[in-house]
């Protein structure tokens, strides 16, 4: 699978793949991951073990700024990220396999945080999310819940990119 993804990721990155036909096909890698029987055990034995999901990284983190221009050019003095895009509402910032978000807004704070979940489906996420009393939003195949302190939580496949 790992081969998969990185192939789709330099077709990405050389434009023979525009964002909407990588995100389709690393779904469909997901998909058949998570059906695998090694998926299907480990998801289940986490589910045993009393999880409601098994999140296997942090996938990025969403930050609302004022000034996307100064946000920008905090982090990428003083943390080496780079820009993968942006717009006068955005800016994405690549860290290493992850990512950084920065949203325009009038009060500063965190947006939100995304957790890699293993064998991730956004329609199998909403159920298990409701069946724990965790309300979903769901915005195509993404899906956000607020923790406990009212921070928005996203749930999203290994390899998610914004």
């Amino acid at each position: 699978m790992e081969v998969q993804i990185e192939r789709l990721v330099r077709d990405y990155e050389t434009g023979h793949l525009n964002r909407r036909q990588l995100l389709r096909h690393l779904g469909a890698v997901t998909a058949m991951a998570a059906a695998a029987p090694a998926a299907g055990s480990a998801a289940r034995a986490a589910v045993q073990a009393g999880s409601t999901f098994n999140a296997v990284g942090l996938n990025h983190i969403a930050l609302s700024v004022t000034d996307i221009p100064r946000s920008r050019d905090f982090y990428v003095q003083h943390l080496g990220l780079t820009v993968s895009r942006e717009t006068a509402n955005n800016c994405f910032l690549d860290c290493g396999d992850n990512f950084v978000a920065l949203f325009r807004s009038g009060r500063a704070g965190l947006n939100h945080y995304c957790y890699e979940v293993e064998g991730y489906d956004v329609e199998a996420a909403a159920d298990t999310l409701r069946a724990n009393d965790l309300p979903p939003r769901i915005a195509g195949q993404r899906i956000y819940f607020d923790d406990p302190d009212g921070l928005e939580v996203q749930l999203a496949a290994p390899g998610h990119s914004a």
